[in-house]
């Protein structure tokens, strides 16, 4: 699901439907790739005076598409859930106050004494099973009968053909509503139709009489897997996120005990830290309730919702700048980011509000039916900073590799190389990670793979959060802060990893240093920089 596959209470547009076999699968393509676009929305479909569109001899409306798991089989301490009145652990599509309205003109050329006028069909379908549905099976582009084909008794004049398996009695379902005399609406009888097959479902709506042209939908249908009203692609999110909140407390507590113990020694850079891990905690903690909620009703809930997706934008820019100002050398090659600090600060703010706008048209853009190029338009800004953030972060990690290089300091000269070559992995896999999912997506087009795709967010999740344990473990708040802080001695030449490894003999190493520069700057003759304490006591007696 889109990725993984987000939305209110949606209304969905009308889509093609060719009749011949190549014209029907380029239809399914088309409608897969759009639901990727704009992600699967809410269990509960809502129609809102929708029309229908004509392609060669029939209309169609579609009604929604997505994954269903097979219902489980019934057992005794099955309750039934309070608001369908059906089974848990059933797998099932309801049809709920479905309204069909002909237009004046439509209703007034039908004859009184008729009981049926005019008749529009309800079809289920598997995505397997596409090719079932028109005249492909009888060499013709029709996907109405046609008076040519009920000759034949190949089909029934006035229906939408289907070719039916009775070696597959979950194939496609057929379901059917007549216009009586003159009446112009006419209501679709609630039914519940069960799945008991796994697969990739589409719902139309369809007529083959040209009279019932604009003819418009209304209501609603509810889609359900066993487990509750997640769409099938959404349902391993939720364990996925409920396993990542106790991920991230578990990191969460482990800086909070080394937070505490070295909490003399902290520097700012480590209130940054916190502050990313603090973020990921409810992030992933709302899209857990999130799902859980939507689940349990069949609804987004919106406030949730829209917290979950202000945490990840926020979350995400903060991410990206403590990544920037890390590269930097913030706290390690420089005390403050200077002039930068206004450049910086600008960069977040605009990553934030375009990350801001495209993840609320991910996940809620679907009430409003926002369209695919809507979130096109606002990928490109978000793809754009993101190529702004790798280019300034690896650029201000070459100058900071320079200065520390320049100073001598292996200490933190090693460190920045293993960051940088973390950061490098960390780049390598995303390049490789979006090809898999380009790939994924076009040799799947139909969604058949939809039991795989939360995978595919899944992964960034993981990333950004093994990326900070990686950036946690480097910059660990420890007893000796000087490992990474900021020196004000230019010459910072000595071995800060030596430092961390002698015992308590460093602290004397240390302040022998520490007297060692002071001595410098108080003498008025330059000494060399590989003098002793005392050696420099030495030549000053010479000298008295």
């Amino acid at each position: 699901m889109d990725y993984i596959d987000h939305g209110g209470d949606r209304r969905y547009r009308r889509r093609s439907f060719h009749s011949s076999n190549q014209h029907i699968s380029i239809i399914f393509i088309y409608l897969t790739l759009q639901s990727v676009i704009t992600l699967v929305g809410a269990s509960i479909h809502d129609y809102q005076n929708e029309t229908f569109i004509r392609r060669a001899n029939s209309f169609f409306f579609h009604g929604g598409s997505e994954g269903l798991y097979a219902s489980k089989p019934i057992s005794f301490n099955h309750s039934l859930s309070s608001q369908d009145n059906f089974p848990t652990g059933k797998s099932f599509i309801r049809f709920e106050s479905i309204t069909f309205r002909r237009t004046k003109e439509s209703a007034e050329k039908a004859s009184s004494m008729q009981q049926k006028t005019g008749l529009v069909e309800a079809i289920i379908i598997k995505v397997r099973d596409r090719n079932n549905i028109g005249g492909v099976s009888l060499n013709s582009d029709a996907i109405c009968c046609t008076p040519e084909l009920a000759k034949e008794g190949s089909c029934k004049l006035g229906e939408v053909i289907i070719r039916e398996n009775p070696e597959e009695p979950n194939g496609p379902k057929r379901l059917q509503t007549f216009f009586e005399g003159q009446s112009k609406e006419t209501n679709m009888v609630i039914q519940t139709v069960e799945i008991n097959s796994t697969g990739m479902y589409y719902l139309y709506f369809m007529f083959c009489d040209p009279q019932l042209k604009d003819t418009v939908i209304s209501g609603r249908t509810v889609w359900r897997n066993p487990d509750g009203y997640l769409p099938g692609k959404m349902t391993p999110l939720m364990t996925f996120y409920g396993l990542m909140s106790l991920a991230y407390l578990f990191l969460g507590l482990v800086w909070f005990l080394w937070f505490v113990q070295y909490w003399k020694d902290v520097i700012q850079l480590h209130y940054h830290i916190t502050a990313v891990i603090g973020l990921g905690m409810c992030e992933m903690a709302l899209w857990y309730f999130e799902y859980a909620n939507f689940n349990s009703t069949g609804s987004r809930p919106m406030v949730i919702t829209v917290w979950a997706v202000t945490f990840t934008a926020v979350k995400k820019t903060v991410s990206r700048l403590l990544l920037l100002v890390v590269s930097m050398g913030f706290g390690v090659v420089r005390p403050t980011l200077g002039g930068l600090t206004s450049k910086v600060i600008l960069l977040g703010v605009v990553y934030f509000v375009a990350s801001e706008a495209l993840e609320l048209v991910e996940h809620l853009g679907n009430i409003n039916d926002f369209s695919g190029k809507a979130r096109l338009i606002l990928v490109l800004p978000v793809a754009l900073l993101d190529a702004c953030f790798i280019l300034w972060i690896f650029s201000s990690l070459s100058k900071t590799l320079e200065k520390l290089q320049i100073r001598k300091s292996t200490g933190k000269l090693e460190l920045y190389r293993k960051f940088t070559n973390s950061l490098a992995v960390t780049v390598l896999l995303s390049v490789i990670w979006i090809g898999y999912e380009l790939y994924f997506n076009a040799s799947d087009p139909l969604g058949e793979l939809w039991r795989r795709a939360w995978v595919i967010p899944a992964f960034w999740t993981l990333l950004a959060y093994a990326l900070l344990i990686v950036i946690c473990i480097l910059w660990a708040p420890s007893h000796n802060p000087t490992r990474y802080s900021y020196s004000e001695e230019t010459g910072d030449d000595f071995d800060e990893e030596a430092v961390t490894i002698v015992g308590s003999g460093v602290k004397v190493s240390e302040m022998a240093t520490r007297l060692e520069r002071k001595d410098r700057k108080s003498s008025s003759t330059s000494l060399s920089t590989d003098h002793h304490v005392f050696g420099v006591v030495e030549e000053e007696d010479k000298r008295e």
